[in-house]
């Protein structure tokens, strides 16, 4: 497979038209419409190479799609996760055109992450035109929630994931090119304090005021990060008081988690919970929790990052490992145990930015990588 770099670097123009292609077809999260007319266009092509893919409707996002191929061969499938939505309202092609400039493509949802599932098209395609499909079932999981949460996909990927003997998930590789290897995980809390309203000029120790109890809290919350470990507790917005001239009987407090180890997740939900009034009579009430487990960098990400970065060795490529503070679809499979391997996308930068762009280079390296793993992939058992 030594040529598999040569080979899909003779397919970037057709690559880069793909993309454009699907870039066009705006698929914000929010606009069931439009992330179902996308999907329904990707199975038409999955199907052309070959694939049976199932439908799995869904009412309030775009319905989700799985493509099979080779579903009657033994071992365990390789499952590559992609999704289809974006954060991008109809109509952001108006403001923030598709471009090519200095060897990037420049458009919305470009590289997070249609240029994903571009190189997943474009190495089932190119596979097949070689005569070297391996003989594994391989399943393409098209999402399209990804951008709120997966709410809605979420017991899907993870049914999914619990068959499969390794998860490649398609969001972009960082700008080097390396794998994600680690993200962290994700919780969300909202705090809210309650007092006692009272005037504040003619009783003000008659009131308990819940802001005050508010900044207490904050405080008690900004003493839960461990940042040198990637702990962070992060107290993003709060709320409070219902007039100037009154001790305000309410306040809220909106509170973002990020954690790389699981025990962590644990330790702070534990504190947020137990958290107790200072003032007198104010009450404390927490709802929330743990949105999503970490992707941890443990000993087996570390097996399989160096089986990886041994097939990619084998055609050429210097693969390297990375990580990212948001959280993705890998999250869900990796807390289950499946071996997974982050950021097979392509290359690029500014994601949910106006200057969202993918390293048009990047293409055909990713394709070559991912053929390399499909064909060339050992699990056990499978």
């Amino acid at each position: 497979m030594s040529e598999l770099l040569d080979f899909f670097a003779n397919r970037t123009e057709r690559m880069v038209a793909l993309l454009d292609e699907l870039v066009r077809l705006e698929s914000p999260t929010s606009s069931k419409p439009h992330v179902d007319r996308l999907s329904e266009h990707i199975a038409d092509r999955c199907v052309a190479l070959g694939a049976q893919v199932t439908l799995y409707p869904r009412a309030e996002v775009g319905d989700l799609r799985v493509a099979v191929w080779n579903g009657d061969a033994p071992g365990h499938p390789i499952l590559l996760l992609a999704h289809l939505d974006t954060v991008w309202p109809v109509g952001t092609l108006e403001t923030m055109p598709i471009r090519q400039e200095g060897g990037r493509f420049f458009g919305p949802g470009a590289v997070d992450m249609k240029a994903g599932v571009v190189v997943a098209l474009e190495t089932i395609r190119g596979l097949r035109e070689r005569g070297e499909m391996p003989s594994r079932p391989i399943w393409l999981f098209l999402n399209s929630d990804e951008e709120t949460g997966s709410t809605h996909s979420r017991d899907l990927i993870e049914d999914l994931a619990k068959q499969a003997g390794l998860v490649l998930v398609m969001e972009p590789a960082t700008e080097e090119e390396a794998l994600k290897t680690w993200r962290k995980g994700i919780a969300r809390y909202t705090v809210t304090l309650t007092g006692r309203a009272s005037h504040a000029g003619n009783a003000p120790e008659a009131g308990i005021n819940a802001i005050i109890e508010a900044a207490h809290q904050a405080l008690a919350l900004h003493r839960l990060n461990d940042l040198p470990n990637g702990t962070s507790v992060s107290v993003t917005r709060i709320s409070g008081g219902i007039a100037g001239n009154v001790i305000p009987p309410e306040a809220t407090l909106f509170v973002d988690v990020r954690f790389l180890k699981a025990s962590e997740a644990q330790r702070v939900d534990a504190a947020i919970r137990a958290l107790g009034p200072v003032l007198p009579g104010a009450q404390v009430a927490v709802t929330g929790a743990i949105d999503r487990g970490p992707m941890e960098h443990n000993e087996l990400m570390a097996r399989t990052y160096a089986q990886a970065r041994a097939i990619a060795g084998s055609i050429g490529l210097e693969l390297h490992a990375g990580g990212s503070g948001g959280a993705s679809d890998g999250n869900f499979t990796a807390a289950l145990g499946v071996p997974t391997l982050d950021g097979l996308g392509a290359a690029g930068s500014g994601l949910h930015a106006a200057d969202e762009q993918v390293m048009i280079r990047s293409l055909p390296r990713r394709a070559a990588l991912l053929a390399a793993l499909l064909c060339e992939w050992e699990m056990t058992g499978a």
